[in-house]
């Protein structure tokens, strides 16, 4: 059974930094997109991050690039979110998710397996 399990998630001030792991069992992800999305209440899910299976090619929303840094670790099934300069606007739940099929790698749907969640909060 696929199983992802985020961590590294907290309460930090605007201008710190945070890393965010995410630990996949259950399967070879190896071959597989990567992707990080995060989430407020009453909001869609929104895009993060991506990444190809072998790490050659990421993407990243607007709101994080030059701040976030997506990265992968396939030997241990593990992907990763470098955050840094945190704003307020980054509070949120942050999911990891593994991505099967072909499609957007922006899109929620693309993604096959959740993981359950961390939770960040940046205070001003």
């Amino acid at each position: 059974q696929v199983q992802l399990v985020e961590s590294g998630g907290g309460l930090v001030q605007a201008g710190d930094s945070l890393r965010l792991s995410c630990a996949a069992s259950g399967g070879t992800f190896s071959r597989y997109l990567m992707g990080w999305f995060r989430q407020t209440p009453g909001k869609e899910r929104e895009f993060v991050a991506a990444i190809s299976w072998n790490g050659d090619v990421t993407r990243y929303a607007d709101s994080v690039k030059g701040r976030f840094t997506i990265s992968r670790d396939n030997a241990k099934n593990m992907v990763y979110l470098q955050m840094n300069s945190l704003k307020p606007g980054d509070t949120a739940v942050y999911y990891c998710a593994v991505g099967k099929r072909v499609g957007s790698w922006i899109m929620p749907t693309t993604y096959d397996y959740w993981g359950q969640g961390t939770q960040v909060t940046v205070s001003s």
